[in-house]
């Protein structure tokens, strides 16, 4: 539950869920009912491959597993809270971006969250799976956009979005650099609270902007260049020839 900017009215933050919120809450309840079948039935556990290994994505060039282990969870608790805040969360944003730049904002701040945990852990065996990296992504983006918004924290504590991203910045931060936290992936937390970050308020390059994306339209305006030129120098040519 959150309160509007004057604290007056509370009204349950979430509401109906936008349809990638729904997509993604769907897609991580399904993986998880799969993850249980296959363990209990099958004897497999999924997430030695499909999880997070940085020394298998180092090693042995395992790329898809930085997308993957986002959509994995250790146990009911780990799937319910991360689903409950995408809901909490995501729904407000995606109504705000739009699908489609929330579903990049989304995968840009999960998989940036295993490529931080890759590169400061290269020859770690450890599984890493769960959405939280994605998901403190969104916390950081809803605490620059909503930063007076005000949140119950465990459905008790009243605080401002600005100042709960910052404390669970700073709880992670802390976490990270002393190793504790047991067993929790607090870099890949971290990952994804400073990939959001920088998404929404980092540098930007417009002359860059899409390299593939650009170099397809220049290739198109240069192919178009060239048919008008032919077509003028025809044109042109015919023109002359009936003069004479």
């Amino acid at each position: 539950m959150r309160w509007d900017r004057g604290g007056t009215r509370p009204f349950v933050i979430g509401g109906s869920a936008t349809p990638a919120v729904k997509a993604l809450l769907i897609t991580n309840v399904v993986v998880f009912l799969f993850q249980i079948l296959s363990q209990n039935l099958a004897q497999v556990r999924i997430e030695r491959i499909f999880g997070l290994v940085p020394y298998d994505v180092v090693h042995h060039l395992f790329l898809w597993q930085l997308a993957t282990y986002m959509f994995l969870h250790g146990g009911f608790w780990h799937v319910a809270f991360n689903m409950l805040a995408l809901w909490m969360f995501g729904t407000e944003l995606e109504g705000l971006w739009g699908t489609r730049k929330f579903l990049r904002f989304y995968f840009i701040t999960g998989i940036g969250a295993g490529i931080m945990s890759t590169l400061v852990t290269p020859n770690n065996y450890t599984v890493t799976i769960g959405a939280s990296g994605a998901i403190y992504g969104l916390l950081a983006a809803y605490g620059l956009l909503f930063p007076d918004r005000i949140i119950l924290l465990y459905f008790v504590l009243p605080i401002r979005a600005k100042y709960l991203v910052l404390i669970l910045g700073l709880i992670t931060f802390w976490s990270s650099i002393s190793a504790t936290g047991g067993g929790v992936a607090h870099v890949a937390h971290l990952g994804g609270m400073i990939f959001g970050w920088l998404y929404l308020r980092g540098p930007r390059w417009p002359r860059w902007g899409n390299p593939v994306g650009n170099a397809y339209q220049r290739w198109k305006r240069k192919r178009l260049r060239k048919k008008f030129q032919v077509y003028y120098s025809k044109t042109r040519g015919e023109d002359e020839e009936e003069r004479r």
